[in-house]
């Protein structure tokens, strides 16, 4: 039976730096579209890089330092695109009903539960992945803003950059309010077809994924082209791991699944590995065949890349 396992979103860690030996030299030329991993890996198309938000690494790393980890985690399966999970939109503190959009508000309307901050957080980084091959997902943690809404305002603020390749939201966070709807509100298949037709509807090659630890959050029966990603976390070991990524990968076939890990509360056991990046991923990889995507996530960068 999958465990639920609750984030600890806010909570900036300090603890040890795990030395690693990066793998090879960056790669000199910059990653512009997907294309087949090399003979050995069972996932045949894969993204590979990091997860990304404003309350995670502190200080949070410059645009080469993104570039270097992103391009690094994709370096572990050569042809893999460098992507990266880049979260534009978080849940406001301490209420945790609105959603902090991390750019300026445009200059009319009413967006009931969503806030807006002074200055753009994300342009220049996008800017700079624009520029070096790098590919970027952008998602938000929705709490009761309305989707519709926040993928207007999100993807006509940032469209125009080439580095975006589509849409995420956390439903974990969905019409969230901690006390009634712990883990947010399940995702159904009229709500997933309408925001995967919204996001094409601004471009058609962009992609919508959707994110939870628990498929039962997820919607029963629609799949169209949209990507699953678990976030799941507090496992007892790698093999844990693999035990529930597979199920996800197999609850979720032929549709295509990416995972997040490398979180905190799992550093006892990862930290031990003698590669925790390229072990975790070699293992999903060898275990769930439609496994499009593989990321570290933030809270542990500097663990992994000092």
């Amino acid at each position: 039976m999958k465990k639920m396992k609750k984030h600890s979103m806010y909570k900036k860690h300090v603890g040890i730096t795990v030395c690693l030996l990066l793998v090879g030299a960056l790669l000199s030329v910059g990653f512009t579209g997907i294309s087949k991993a090399e003979p050995g890996y069972s996932g045949t198309i894969i993204y590979a890089g990091c997860r990304s938000s404003s309350y995670g690494p502190d200080p949070f790393p410059n645009d080469n330092e993104w570039e270097r980890d992103i391009m690094t985690m994709a370096s572990y399966w050569p042809g893999s695109q460098g992507t990266g999970i880049w979260i534009v939109g978080i849940l406001s503190l301490p209420d945790k009903v609105m959603c902090r959009l991390e750019f300026p508000a445009p200059d009319n309307g009413d967006y009931p539960y969503i806030i807006f901050e002074n200055v753009d957080r994300h342009e220049n980084y996008l800017d700079y992945f624009d520029n070096h091959g790098i590919k970027v997902w952008l998602q938000v943690e929705p709490a009761f803003a309305d989707l519709p809404t926040l993928i207007d305002l999100v993807l006509d603020r940032y469209g125009h950059h080439e580095c975006v390749i589509g849409f995420g939201v956390d439903v974990e966070w969905h019409e969230y309010d901690g006390v009634t709807d712990k883990w947010g509100v399940p995702l159904s298949d009229t709500e997933a077809e309408n925001w995967e037709n919204l996001v094409k509807a601004k471009n058609e090659n962009y992609t919508l994924f959707v994110k939870h630890f628990d498929d039962s959050y997820m919607p029963p029966n629609y799949r169209g082209d949209i990507v699953f990603i678990d976030d799941s976390q507090g496992f007892s070991g790698l093999n844990n791991v693999v035990e529930e990524f597979t199920n996800w990968g197999a609850h979720f076939d032929p549709a295509l699944v990416e995972f997040q890990f490398g979180y905190v509360r799992d550093r006892k056991w990862w930290s031990k590995l003698s590669d925790p990046p390229g072990d975790i991923g070699n293992a999903i990889l060898s275990n769930v065949p439609n496994t499009s995507g593989l990321y570290w996530v933030d809270f542990t960068a500097y663990d992994i890349w000092p």
